[in-house]
């Protein structure tokens, strides 16, 4: 996780310097702003990235025999063959309407803001009855 959180430390504070230098060259809000929301986008995950990289680098993990630290993954070293990262496959969910319905009442909810409030009724029946039958189908297993 360590080149990872380099990476994006640094695109955090090339943004953070190149939103300094335009707030100075042209003093204007919106361009600033964005500048300092994208510096905020590398800060957040680079930042979190990091911290779980120096938490697990002094832990050290067996694989196959050989120990690596938590930041040394098998896919980081040169003699690793595709084996060592692989994992437990697990099951998969099997294909579902619901989130389309979930999207279809998140789009007529939105909707209703520039259209009109009658259009939430319809955007909230479809968010309750997606939220209904995923439930329903997580519960049984299968389609609904």
């Amino acid at each position: 996780m360590r080149i990872e959180a380099l990476f994006l430390l640094f695109l955090g504070v090339f943004f953070g310097l190149v939103g300094t230098v335009y707030w100075f060259w042209s003093y204007e809000d919106g361009g600033t702003m964005m500048l300092a929301g994208t510096a905020l986008l590398g800060f957040l995950p680079g930042s979190y990235y990091f911290f779980w990289h120096k938490r697990f680098e002094g832990r050290k993990f067996f694989f196959w025999g050989k120990a690596h630290g938590a930041g040394n993954r098998p896919s980081d070293s040169d003699d690793a063959s595709i084996a060592d990262g692989a994992g437990d496959v697990d099951s998969f969910p099997s294909s579902s309407i619901w989130p389309f319905v979930m999207g279809m009442g998140a789009f007529f909810t939105v909707l209703a803001l520039v259209f009109g409030m009658w259009l939430i009724f319809i955007g909230i029946s479809l968010i309750l009855t997606a939220l209904t039958g995923v439930t329903v189908e997580s519960r049984r297993g299968g389609h609904v």
